[in-house]
């Protein structure tokens, strides 16, 4: 395994700086910025619009496909390239044939992007939004139950977070996928949406196991891509029932007279899209990977949250939210000594320590990646502790 202060040096934005933001935005590694920066060139030295870069285009979408399929353990086929994880959501969220009275059931910890579309869906056609209390169970208390209690006859789809972009919990996918497909009551199958933007590239996705519908993606947090790329996960069963919305030409199938939809996951792809991103997405992955496994670079996060959580925890007047170990990157906590969240956030950025403040609860946010140092989250703890 290579020294994590080598592999670092890789991230040139992380020198300056002590990045505590990857659940917002990665820090991009230098050969992933070069690999855009060439990729444009050879487009233009090509021609952009033509027979050969064209054939480099379609290889360079399949090459992405390929990458993200092997980092999150899926085929390349039920892979949609978008731009973010809010595109993908979309993707199913308006796919669906929705009837009047039907129900979609979210969490209390869903990004307020989902909320927005399921809003705008339960206005178009009357479906009615069910919202179940996953904040609580943070610490005590069982989210499969309390999402089983909530589901109905007339639930058509669940949506769900894989790691809560709030508190940093990671809900088990694999049980309550089951819960809702082998659901009784129902006239159908209850599918599940999962927004994925804080697990994929922090947590080892095991999508076929769980057996889930459709998972949302984005390459631009813990994947360290830029931004502007992300990915759906669409079950395989799944692809030729769900229609797409937004509708071009590089869904289409040219092998037949009638240009039918793909029957793969790029059938839900419109046009054109700003392709050296998805060549800086293979080397980010790529760079990862050479450090280690999803798993091991699972078991390094879960190591040193752990760490700052434990450090946190010593600090009179700040208490975390989550009363043992985190297992995920996130670790957010309260300020019990009146101090503004906001306020502590911006000072501490003024010193070189990038955090944020989520209003639901309200809180302060830190995300510990695997690039992160031990020394870093000593820092981090001796800034809080100074402003405290």
């Amino acid at each position: 395994m290579i020294d994590i202060q080598q592999h670092r040096q890789q991230f040139s934005g992380l020198k300056d700086k002590f990045y505590f933001n990857f659940g917002g935005q990665g820090i991009l590694p230098q050969s992933a910025l070069q690999k855009i920066i060439d990729s444009y060139k050879y487009i233009d030295q090509v021609g952009p619009f033509g027979l050969k870069i064209n054939t480099w285009i379609q290889e360079n979408i399949a090459a992405t496909k390929k990458a993200i399929a092997q980092e999150i353990g899926v085929i390349p086929e039920t892979i949609t390239l978008t731009e973010n994880v809010t595109a993908s959501c979309n993707i199913p969220l308006w796919g669906i044939s929705w009837q009047k009275g039907e129900e979609i059931l979210l969490t209390d910890a869903e990004h307020p992007g989902i909320y927005a579309i399921v809003k705008e869906i339960s206005s178009r056609f009357g479906v009615k939004i069910v919202t179940c209390p996953i904040i609580e169970t943070l610490n005590e208390g069982n989210p499969i139950e309390v999402i089983k209690n909530y589901l109905t006859g007339n639930t058509r789809l669940v949506v769900i977070s894989h790691i809560l972009w709030n508190t940093g919990q990671i809900l088990p996918l694999k049980e309550i996928v089951s819960v809702c497909h082998n659901y009784p009551h129902s006239q159908q199958k209850i599918q599940v949406l999962v927004d994925g933007a804080q697990s994929a590239g922090s947590l080892p996705l095991k999508l076929l196991e769980s057996e889930v519908d459709f998972y949302g993606c984005t390459g631009h947090k813990w994947l360290c891509g830029a931004s502007g790329i992300g990915f759906l996960y669409v079950r395989q069963d799944l692809i030729s029932s769900l229609p797409p919305t937004f509708i071009g030409w590089r869904g289409l199938n040219y092998s037949k007279t009638d240009l039918p939809f793909s029957d793969d996951g790029s059938r839900y792809e419109v046009a054109t899209s700003a392709y050296p991103l998805y060549a800086a997405l293979q080397e980010a992955i790529a760079v990862h990977q050479q450090w280690g496994t999803i798993e091991q670079r699972y078991d390094r996060i879960c190591e040193l949250s752990s760490y700052l959580w434990k450090e946190l925890a010593k600090i009179d007047g700040i208490e975390c939210l989550k009363h043992t170990a985190p297992e995920s990157g996130l670790v957010s906590f309260y300020l019990r000594n009146g101090k503004d969240a906001n306020k502590i956030v911006k000072i501490l950025e003024e010193k070189g320590f990038y955090l944020r403040t989520l209003l639901n609860p309200y809180c302060i946010r830190a995300c510990v990646h695997y690039l992160t140092l031990d020394i870093e989250i000593e820092a981090l703890v001796k800034a809080i502790r100074d402003e405290n």
